[in-house]
Parts: structure tokens; C-alpha cells; sequence
């Protein structure tokens, strides 16, 4: 058996176990017959968003497209680039929305008008992110791409802010859970703009030397439908391996783990009496416990 198929089992197992983890959070979800309406409403709308989100990571799982060069491992239309970057916008766009709808009920109980900004802004910028890859994915011009990580590494740096702000605001037993946020948020921004937008800067500025021809947006909607490279060689999916195999794992579970996460509340008297301002009774939304 070929790496690229044990990887390929390996990925099939996650998405299984990922499938599962997700229907367990669900029946849980079911039995807390104890949370107040309005905030089972939000945990139920993560619920979803999770769903939707689980559902197509497991999908790529299944059916790993490499975008650029059109690799896939299997010869079918449903394993072309076109469903399957399809698939991952819809995804990805319901996955920044369970950090908005956390986020905005965070800021609502601690009366952050930074972090409100920034729960309405995060699915907006990421929808220009999705257009940007698109554009990337069907000219195959690197810039797009440049356009696209730098607005998620943005995007991330609001939020990295936005719980920053709100860390000093809320209970005492919340703060280690921003603190945690805001330390993965910090290496997940510089990561983006200490290697990844300069690795698709490179490209990009290699392209334009060496003359490359890109298609149009018409003549790659026509490429990505129809056009796909079968390939089980690992020299071909070994760039794509890491970055797969994490996505489709840990950001899946963290997204599962929203579902039932806790909330912030605003911080009372009795945690420290000299923050009066920011004082403030906890809404029904930001109650989940």
C-alpha cells in the first residue's frame, strides 16, 4: 500500500471519529433541559454551524482535492476541484461563524463595543477571503491567495484584540480561557505573516519572472469542473499532507468543543470591587452553563 493511501485511511478514520464526536455533542445538547431558552438557542445555532462544518471537512476527508494542479484520488466528478472548493467555502464560512456568534454573546455580557465590531465584521472579511481564493483557484495566479491569507491573518489579529478587551471584563474562572484563545490566535497570526504570506508572495513574484501564463476566471471555472489529475505519488501530496491532516482534526474538534463551551460573564462587585464601570448583570445569551 502506497503512503498516500495509508494517509488517505488515516484521514477516513478522523472523519468518522469526527462524525461521531459531533453526534455525541448533539445528544448531550438534548438532554440540558436546564439551560435557559435563549441560551440553548445560541448553543443549538453552533450546533448547526458545526454540523455543516464537520460534515464537509469529513467530505474532503474522503475526497482530498489538492486545488492548484487539480490532484485528486479519484476520477470522478464529485472529486473535482470545483465541488470540493465548493464544499470547503461553505465550511470554512459556517466554522468563523461559531467564532462570531461566541464572540458577540461574549461582548454583549461584558458591554465590549470592540468585540461586538468584531463579531459583525469576521464573516464578512472571510467571505472576501473565500472570493479571493476562488479567484487564486481558478486563474491559478498566486495573488489571490496573498489577497486571501492576509485578510484571515487580520481577521484573526481582531479577534486576538477582541479577547484581549474582553479578558479584564469578565469572571475570574473565564480569563485562562482567553488567555488560551489569545495565545493560540498570536501564533496562528504570525504564523500567517511570517510564513505564509511570504511563501505565496514568492510564488507569486516567481510567476511574473518566469512569465507564467494564467488562465481566466471563465477558462477555470471550465478547468476546475473538469480537469482532474489522478495521482497516488507522494512527491505530489506531500506539501498538502500536514496542513490536511491538522485542519481536518484539531480545528474540527475545536469547533465540536464550542458547542458545549463556557461563556464569559461580566465581572461582579464581589470579584473586584475597584472595576465598577465595567460591571454588569450576565444576558441570557452569555448564560450557558
Amino acid at each position: 500500500m502506497s503512503a498516500v493511501l495509508s494517509w488517505w485511511h488515516v484521514l477516513c478514520a478522523v472523519a468518522a471519529l469526527n462524525v461521531l464526536g459531533w453526534s455525541i455533542a448533539a445528544l448531550a445538547l438534548r438532554r440540558r433541559k436546564a439551560l435557559d431558552p435563549a441560551a440553548y438557542a445560541v448553543r443549538r445555532m453552533l450546533l448547526v454551524l458545526s454540523a455543516v462544518y464537520v460534515a464537509g471537512c469529513a467530505f474532503r476527508c474522503v475526497m482530498p482535492v489538492f486545488d492548484g494542479p487539480r490532484i485528486c484520488l479519484f476520477d470522478s466528478w464529485i472529486s473535482s476541484v470545483a465541488v470540493g472548493r465548493s464544499v470547503a467555502t461553505c465550511a470554512e464560512l459556517c466554522f468563523v461563524a461559531q467564532w462570531a456568534v461566541m464572540l458577540r454573546a461574549a461582548s454583549q455580557a461584558t458591554d465590549s463595543a470592540m468585540g461586538k465590531f468584531t463579531s459583525f465584521a469576521l464573516v464578512p472579511l472571510i467571505a472576501v477571503a473565500e472570493l479571493c481564493s476562488w479567484y487564486s483557484v481558478l486563474t491559478t495566479s498566486n495573488v489571490g491567495h496573498v489577497a486571501e491569507e492576509t485578510i484571515w491573518g487580520l481577521s484573526a489579529a481582531l479577534l486576538v484584540t477582541s479577547m484581549l478587551v474582553i479578558r479584564p471584563r469578565c469572571t475570574a474562572a473565564f480569563r485562562p480561557v482567553l488567555l488560551a484563545g489569545c495565545v493560540i490566535g498570536a501564533a496562528y497570526v504570525a504564523f500567517m505573516f511570517l510564513i505564509d504570506v511570504p511563501m505565496y508572495w514568492s510564488r507569486w513574484v516567481a510567476d511574473g519572472i518566469s512569465g507564467r501564463h494564467y488562465l481566466t476566471v471563465a477558462q477555470g471555472v471550465h478547468d476546475v469542473a473538469i480537469r482532474r489529475v489522478v495521482s497516488y505519488r507522494w512527491s505530489d501530496w506531500k506539501s498538502e499532507v500536514v496542513w490536511m491532516s491538522l485542519y481536518f482534526s484539531v480545528a474540527v474538534w475545536l469547533s465540536i468543543a464550542f458547542i458545549h463551551a463556557p461563556m464569559a460573564e461580566a465581572r461582579s462587585a464581589s470579584d473586584d470591587r475597584t472595576h465598577a464601570p465595567f460591571r454588569r448583570r450576565p444576558t441570557a445569551l452569555a448564560t450557558w452553563n
